[in-house]
């Protein structure tokens, strides 16, 4: 065998929950560290963040206050969530949305950005947060096994 083939057989014996929890973090560090910039202190949201959301990120239908509360607690919340693989993929699905409304309304350009993020929330999404997370050890997660697939199989 080839050391190309040896190198990929050992990396086909790496479990997929590890990919899970890789992803979990990255998504996790990247939202965390947004809604860390739209506060002071644990969660006071600051007059900079207000006037954001009145202008920059105007939503329709969502009032720019409720807004700003709205991102600002997702952004602390579901990452937090992630990062100690507790309910993996409402967390992940919370942020995809909070990723399409972005992509939609806010910064349509900065699609590669935002295909990047939608890259590490889509697996959680469909796979769960695999065997190194919290749903997985308190057996919340009904397909907690479903980290270890065979994701070339599928």
């Amino acid at each position: 065998m080839n050391p190309y083939a040896r190198l990929t057989a050992r990396l086909d014996r790496l479990p997929g929950s590890l990919l899970l929890l890789v992803a979990r973090l990255g998504a996790a560090g990247v939202f965390f560290m947004s809604g860390r910039t739209k506060v002071d202190g644990i969660l006071h949201i600051t007059d900079s963040t207000y006037t954001l959301f009145e202008t920059d990120y105007r939503l329709p239908l969502i009032p720019p206050h409720l807004a700003a509360h709205l991102a600002t607690y997702q952004e602390h919340l579901f990452p937090i969530l992630l990062a100690v693989g507790l309910f993996n993929r409402v967390a992940a699905l919370g942020l995809l949305g909070m990723t399409a409304v972005i992509e939609i309304f806010v910064y349509p350009d900065a699609w590669p950005t935002h295909l990047s993020w939608a890259g590490l929330l889509l697996p959680i999404i469909l796979r769960g947060g695999g065997r190194f997370s919290l749903d997985h050890l308190l057996g919340l997660d009904p397909a907690h096994g479903a980290g270890e697939r065979d994701y070339a199989a599928d």
